[in-house]
């Protein structure tokens, strides 16, 4: 079993030097069903380990000139506030609830990952203009906050909040976000040490492990293709979200005509949006009459 958390554990490290985020998604099911921790206390370790681990990967994006400072200070600086709050108030919400408020994030993050971004949204802003500061406060402190009280560091929210609204180049982006993620992680864990103990034997083990991943997966960053990555790993988190999701909720839950009334209406509402979003990138095609003038000329 040991070796087991020990390979998965490499799949954090490279999910955040690759991509910048995704590597609490996977530490907390590890640390539950594998490990066999609590459910606080995985969210507490997982703090720590996406803490050291975005540590790690951020150096060699340091290095690459690939992390924008200021903005990741002062976003960070907000996210630790709010992560810090969130994870004083964990200690008040039962475990089964921040399994499943995680499970929902986790498929709100699929989405997000699955969903094809829009050309225009990249082009919307100048390389090399930072985030406003109202905008870093607001959704800073919201972004800390889930990562107090569900230790999911974030990166999948920081990263498209500094693609998109600051208009930072996506390696760029992915690089400042594991500043960010390392800051909030620990204030959210500071949060969570007054009322639970961590296992630092597998603490330590599961961050080893991940570090090195973390070391692969920032010089990985920039040669794998950027779009199939994000598919492949936004469907694995699809099959976690369920799964964790069914470990929680009751069977009759999964029967219950409602279920699936709303899980229909989130698959329409997808399919829905992700047909927009082709009409909008498809170029439009001359019409029939233009065609038959030309073929008169």
């Amino acid at each position: 079993m040991t070796a087991l958390i020990v390979a998965v554990s490499l799949l954090i490290g490279v999910s955040l030097g690759i991509l910048g985020g995704g590597g609490s998604i996977l530490t907390v099911p590890i640390l539950v069903y594998l490990a066999g921790q609590d459910t606080k206390e995985a969210i507490a370790t997982s703090l720590f380990i996406v803490g050291v681990t975005s540590l790690a990967a951020l150096i060699p994006h340091a290095r690459a000139h690939r992390v924008r400072w200021r903005t990741g200070l002062l976003f960070g600086a907000f996210s630790m506030a709010g992560a810090y709050a969130g994870g004083r108030l964990a200690a008040y919400i039962p475990g089964t609830v921040l399994l499943v408020a995680f499970a929902l994030m986790m498929l709100a993050t699929a989405f997000a990952m699955l969903r094809k971004p829009r050309d225009g949204a990249k082009k919307a802003r100048p390389a090399h203009r930072d985030l406003p500061l109202k905008h870093i406060a607001v959704e800073g402190l919201a972004v800390g906050a889930v990562t107090g009280l569900v230790g999911s560091g974030g990166g999948f929210l920081v990263v498209p909040a500094l693609a998109i609204l600051g208009g930072l180049p996506m390696g760029i982006a992915v690089g400042t976000s594991l500043l960010v993620i390392a800051m909030k992680s620990f204030a959210g864990l500071a949060g969570h040490l007054s009322g639970v103990t961590i296992d630092w034997s597998i603490a330590l083990t599961v961050t080893a492990a991940a570090v090195i991943g973390s070391l692969v997966g920032a010089r990985l960053a920039g040669r794998i293709p950027q779009d199939a990555l994000r598919k492949a790993f936004g469907w694995f988190v699809v099959v976690m979200g369920v799964f964790v999701l069914a470990q929680q909720l009751d069977a009759a839950v999964w029967t219950h005509p409602a279920t699936w009334a709303v899980l229909g209406a989130a698959a329409s509402a997808a399919v829905t949006a992700r047909v927009v979003s082709r009409s909008r990138t498809t170029p439009p095609q001359p019409t029939p009459r233009v065609r038959q003038d030309a073929a008169v000329k």
